[in-house]
């Protein structure tokens, strides 16, 4: 008797101990795969802005060689465009909070529950085919207890 709680207990120990790693091993690649995410979010952003950034300076050059054209001085043109651009940087640095922040951080918030919801809702169905599995044998049983 005393033999078999013991090796009761010592089952239970190790499916414990297999569940517990089993369950740290999904939380680690759960987490990698929401970082995995967001730095894929975080990269391909710094590359629009990379690209956005070449196209602005292409435009200055542009706009600076056509006020140059204009008014015969290519120092005044570009002065020019370079006043523009830092007029674009001031009102950017005003609302850079409402333009580029608060949107970014929703971007990442709402890609990082997205993947959220889709677990919660696997977790719900895991949940709830487990707990229909487990009414199947005790509706069964009161049928019996019916019959009789």
């Amino acid at each position: 008797m005393e033999d078999n709680f013991s090796s009761y207990f010592n089952q239970t120990g190790k499916v414990a101990k297999e569940y517990l790693e089993t369950r740290l091993d999904l939380i680690k690649l759960q987490a990698a795969g929401k970082l995995s995410k967001a730095l894929g979010l975080f990269f391909s952003l710094i590359l629009a802005f990379l690209l956005f950034f070449f196209v602005i300076v292409f435009l200055g050059m542009v706009l600076g060689f056509w006020i140059g054209e204009m008014t015969n001085s290519f120092t005044l043109g570009f002065s020019c465009s370079a006043g523009l651009f830092i007029v674009l940087l001031g009102i950017l640095l005003i609302f850079r909070k409402s333009l580029i922040q608060i949107p970014l951080s929703n971007m990442l918030v709402r890609e990082l529950m997205s993947e959220m919801d889709i677990d919660d809702v696997e977790d719900n169905n895991k949940r709830e085919e487990k707990e229909a599995d487990r009414k199947a044998p005790e509706e069964e049983e009161e049928e019996l207890y019916e019959q009789l």
